[in-house]
């Protein structure tokens, strides 16, 4: 059984100030109504449920090994270039902002943030490729059930349980950042159409009841779309900084050659460098302004 959490209110900050009460869209995550847990837990006196899977996953072994892998170049070519933890850094600021503005929750979409890529490989999607063909007779590799098994039953750190024990909402938001997993008659869509269920993935379907054939809450799709936001952005910075192309290049994406233009009127003789940060700076706040519109 699930534990129920019993109705706390938690101050939240709006404009530098502390609201009376929990300002949240109507339609996002609610912390003190949260699902709960698997295994029932006292509520921490300091945190909320969606700030203490955070902190879970913030200091789990699987969101550190995120340093040593891929997100496109391999760490040791350069100290600049981006690793699966540091863009999930970036996600989860992006995602951050997003919430605040919508008053969704911004622990929970911090805690999905942190956690979405943690059970990608080494080597990129290569990567994901190659042990899914090693393990074809296996029910073969998936980086989403990757992330659930870390989370429910790798991580070994408390007394109590395997795995982080998060609540249903993380956890939730976590397996559907993607979109719904199956159709309403219950068969896989998307990449994994025609295949089985896999086994893991059906466990906790039942005990959870995660409704696969629907959208992530809200909170699920805005870490979702910070994802979609920050590598295509960073992806800019680093295939730069690589020499895969270079920034007369960017005319080929029309409004992003009108924002390099603009830099470069407001700032005569600019260095390159500096209009590269300052074109993502500008690409990603008017994303974010786009995304809240």
């Amino acid at each position: 059984m699930l534990s129920n959490s019993p109705v706390v209110n938690f101050p939240v900050k709006t404009n530098g100030r502390l609201a009376d009460g929990p300002r949240i869209a109507l339609f996002g995550s609610f912390c003190e109504h949260s699902r709960g847990r698997l295994i029932a837990e006292d509520l921490c006196p300091t945190r909320s449920p969606f700030a203490r899977d955070r902190d879970r996953i913030t200091h789990s072994n699987a969101f550190r090994r995120l340093n040593y892998k891929t997100q496109v170049f391999i760490y040791h070519e350069g100290d600049h270039f981006r690793s699966r933890l540091t863009h999930s850094l970036e996600v989860a600021q992006i995602a951050r902002s997003i919430a605040h503005i919508l008053h969704l929750d911004e622990d929970l979409c911090e805690a999905i943030s942190l956690a979405h890529d943690i059970g990608h490989t080494p080597f990129g999607h290569a990567g994901e490729r190659a042990l899914s063909r090693a393990l074809d007779g296996f029910g073969g590799f998936d980086h989403n059930i990757q992330t659930l098994r870390a989370l429910t039953n790798l991580e070994k750190r408390y007394a109590q349980f395997d795995g982080l024990n998060l609540s249903w909402e993380t956890l939730e938001g976590l397996i559907k950042h993607n979109g719904p997993l199956i159709d309403r008659q219950g068969d896989m869509i998307g990449d994994h159409a025609g295949s089985n269920m896999p086994e893991m993935l059906r466990w906790y379907e039942l005990k959870f009841g995660f409704g696969l054939h629907q959208q992530a809450g809200p909170e699920g799709q805005v870490a979702a779309i910070a994802d979609d936001i920050a590598y295509n952005n960073h992806d800019i910075d680093d295939g730069l900084r690589a020499g895969l192309f270079e920034l007369d290049d960017l005319r080929e994406v029309p409004f992003v050659w009108d924002m390099v233009t603009q830099i470069r009127s407001d700032y005569k003789g600019i260095e390159p460098t500096r209009v590269v940060f300052e074109l993502n700076r500008r690409l990603i706040t008017m994303m974010i302004s786009d995304v809240c519109a």
